[in-house]
């Protein structure tokens, strides 16, 4: 409870500097209210405007992506980031975001390591043997969720564009990238200083809640 406090009141702070107020007009900020206020302000951005995102803001981001739950702690993302942009009719040939990805600072490529090398669950103490991962998507979508949520909180645009399982996204990375066989293109996230002001969409209905059953 303690940790996560912490980590509330640090999203407090970067709220604070996002918005250019002075800190001390957060530091009494309910930790949970600034948590719950960062998740409802999410939202998918369309449109950037083509500024650079800053090397210390973007590691924080994969930071904060990394920090998401895994399945037996496999921990199965590889994350590319593109800024090339040169790069790009190759890397996303035939992709209809390619105005996004254009306009952004950067494009983030979540991929997703397919299997894992460990012993066996009936032979614990046997050898290493390479095994299907079969929680990855799990994961992928949790890793994607924090980035989302963490560029919300920098006052940053994204937008969650699919990849995986759609072949015509999923094979021109996998080519221009040389990934391994094992690696699969999960989810393809422009990143940029929105153009414009999106606003979030209300999602909360009580209908879809069910208490003890359905």
């Amino acid at each position: 409870m303690k940790k996560n406090l912490i980590l509330a009141a640090a999203v407090a702070t970067l709220f604070a500097a996002c918005c250019n107020d002075k800190p001390e007009a957060t530091s009494q900020a309910d930790p949970a209210e600034v948590v719950m206020q960062n998740i409802l302000s999410r939202k998918s951005v369309r449109s950037y405007n083509g500024d650079t995102i800053p090397a210390a803001v973007m590691e924080n981001l994969l930071k904060a992506a990394m920090a998401a739950p895994s399945g037996r702690d496999l921990r199965p993302w590889q994350i590319v980031v593109m800024t090339d942009k040169s790069q790009y009719g190759t890397v996303f040939e035939g992709n209809f975001n390619m105005q996004k990805f254009m306009e952004s600072g950067a494009v983030i490529i979540l991929c997703a390591d397919t299997t894992f090398t460990a012993p066996t669950r009936d032979n614990p103490d046997g050898p290493a043997v390479t095994q299907v991962n079969q929680l990855w998507r799990d994961d992928m979508g949790a890793v994607t969720e924090n980035l989302l949520l963490t560029v919300e909180a920098y006052g940053l645009g994204a937008c969650w564009t699919a990849c995986y399982p759609y072949a015509d996204r999923m094979d021109p990375i996998r080519k221009a990238l040389a990934l391994p066989a094992a690696v699969v293109p999960y989810a393809v996230v422009p990143i940029g200083y929105p153009n414009g002001d999106t606003q979030p969409k209300d999602k909360w209905d009580p209908a879809r809640v069910h208490y003890n059953r359905w």
